[in-house]
């Protein structure tokens, strides 16, 4: 079964995760989502993947979720969400991997073991 890790290769917890697949002997689909960015239809099916509302993807700190005067309290609905992340892929947490119906976060990067 093919895996997929959405990564950034300046992160380190993303180049960590992607090595531990790696050691595991897996080499796995790199989409390097901040130049090729999910669409709305991909970011909704990977949160069913992870069991995840659309609002626990998102990286508030980052000067774009500033700039957007976005905030962890904000009340949207999980599609105003998800079209915030197609448009700024900046705020979705990474890395993410995707192993057939089931995804997680690798953050810490050992939580790829419950996939692998």
């Amino acid at each position: 079964m093919s895996v997929k890790i959405y990564h950034n290769p300046r992160c380190s917890k993303s180049r960590t995760t992607l090595q531990l697949l790696q050691e595991k002997g897996i080499e796995p689909e790199v989409i390097l989502y901040l130049e090729t960015p999910p669409s709305a239809n991909e970011i909704k099916s990977i949160l069913s993947q992870l069991g995840l509302e659309a609002k626990k993807l998102i990286r508030f700190n980052e000067a774009i979720a500033k700039e957007l005067k976005i905030k962890a309290s904000d009340d949207k609905s999980d599609s105003a969400w998800i079209k915030i992340m197609a448009q700024n892929p900046k705020l979705i947490e990474r890395p993410i991997v995707v192993k057939g119906k089931k995804a997680v976060i690798g953050r810490p990067p050992e939580n790829i073991n419950s996939l692998v």
